[in-house]
């Protein structure tokens, strides 16, 4: 399980920059509360060999799945706390939200108001991306 501000990083499939070049389908872990973006660990070396030779061939843009192989992506993701696999960002940050709950009823049972503080702060910003991403699909609706 990989952790960055304390909450559980995300596995997915997504775009990652690398100076001038976007490389596509990339195994990444992000966290839905600071945004840290991380290229999966098991891939690290394949990707960094990838941008490397994309940058020197001056590519805009490459997607990783047409270099590098991978099989089988519910193992890669199997220490993640979760995938975005079949469900949507909402559901994402709906499921940390219920864990951050969680623990913040841990974190009241055992007085401990650092903990607690730390948990209200990421409830405040998981609560304000759904609020957002909610009035962000809503327009987007309307405008189809």
């Amino acid at each position: 399980m990989s952790f960055c501000c304390g909450a559980g990083m995300v596995g997915s499939i997504g775009s990652v920059r690398h100076h001038k070049t976007l490389v596509h389908n990339v195994p990444i872990m992000f966290c839905p509360v600071c945004d840290r973006i991380d290229v999966h660990p098991a891939i690290e070396g394949e990707y960094e060999i990838l941008v490397e030779y994309a940058q020197g061939d001056k590519a805009p843009e490459v997607d990783f799945t047409d270099f590098v192989s991978v099989d089988n992506t519910s193992e890669l993701f199997e220490n993640c706390t979760m995938t975005d696999e079949a469900i949507s960002f909402s559901d994402v940050l709906k499921q940390q939200i219920d864990i951050s709950l969680d623990l913040l009823g841990v974190a009241k049972d055992l007085k401990d108001d650092e903990w607690r503080e730390a948990l209200m702060i990421r409830l405040k910003r998981l609560s304000e991306r759904l609020k957002h991403y909610n009035k962000r699909k809503q327009i987007s609706q309307k405008s189809a």
